[in-house]
């Protein structure tokens, strides 16, 4: 068996520190992780009982924007941190609503772009860079984005459960600026991201023991007033930047009857009205 694992590895990886993408995949009840990411989310879910749930409602949050996005008239995405490769991508979901949808995922996790392109490799209409989501201009020149990204039409943004990982001092609200400025207007940028200013005792006691275990990625939860900012001057459509598990609820997978845990992360979606936006 072990070795059977070792063959889905790639070299020199740590496998000793949790990553933000393994545990997350961990917390959907995924397979792709290790026993340091297995063991940073079940000590998160003792601090903050529920925290699992909060990571699938994200999850449901992702298929309803995308889902939303389809029925607004765009046809290509770019989904950013996209992660481990589990149930419900952004290609699945757009190819089950509208086949023939384009996705560029972009993640810096080896592992996760590994089984991603195993994942993709007969697919035409998807493909995943490796790369840093804090150089944009990386992106959009690699090969899967100049091929499957046409910058003359509308594109979907996705930053879901991703800014949280990027730190103060690298300025997440600028990296998210260069995207906005990049795409043509008509465009959606969806955002959630993990709060500051709800639960938080417990949020910051979760958040502060998984930066202990020295992971490769560091958490910064935010509040509101700054989430909203991300979205610069694109136009956010209803119902706002709310509890994600409140965004456009579809269904009883999509919002808990506990208020709490549905505003532990909050998103929304903007679209791009302006050229100079």
């Amino acid at each position: 068996m072990a070795q059977q694992q070792d063959s889905w590895i790639p070299p020199d990886i740590d496998t000793d520190t949790p990553s933000g993408a393994r545990t997350y995949d961990y917390l959907l009840g995924g397979s792709h992780n290790f026993a340091a990411d297995r063991h940073a989310a079940e000590a998160a879910e003792r601090i903050m009982p529920g925290i699992a749930q909060v990571a699938r409602l994200n999850r449901a949050f992702l298929g309803r924007v995308v889902r939303f996005m389809i029925d607004q008239g765009i046809r290509q995405f770019l989904d950013l941190g996209s992660g481990m490769p589990t149930v419900g991508n952004v290609h699945q979901i757009a190819d089950r609503a509208h086949p023939g949808c384009r996705v560029v995922y972009v993640d810096r996790d080896p592992i996760a772009v590994a089984h991603s392109e195993l994942m993709l490799a007969a697919n035409d209409h998807a493909a995943i860079v490796h790369a840093d989501v804090q150089y944009p201009e990386d992106i959009f020149a690699s090969s899967p984005a100049c091929r499957l990204i046409n910058l003359d039409e509308p594109v979907g943004v996705l930053m879901l459960a991703l800014l949280h990982w990027i730190p103060d001092e690298a300025d997440p609200g600028a990296v998210v600026a260069d995207y906005r400025r990049r795409v043509p207007v008509g465009s959606y940028l969806a955002i959630s991201h993990l709060t500051s200013d709800q639960q938080t005792d417990q949020i910051t006691s979760a958040v502060g023991m998984f930066n202990r275990a020295k992971g490769t990625d560091q958490a910064t939860p935010r509040p509101y007033s700054q989430v909203e900012a991300m979205f610069g001057d694109f136009e956010l459509v209803e119902p706002g930047l709310v509890g994600c598990g409140h965004w456009r609820p579809a269904g009883t997978g999509d919002i808990t009857d506990d208020p709490e845990t549905n505003r532990q992360i909050y998103g929304g979606v903007g679209r791009k009205v302006h050229p100079n936006q």
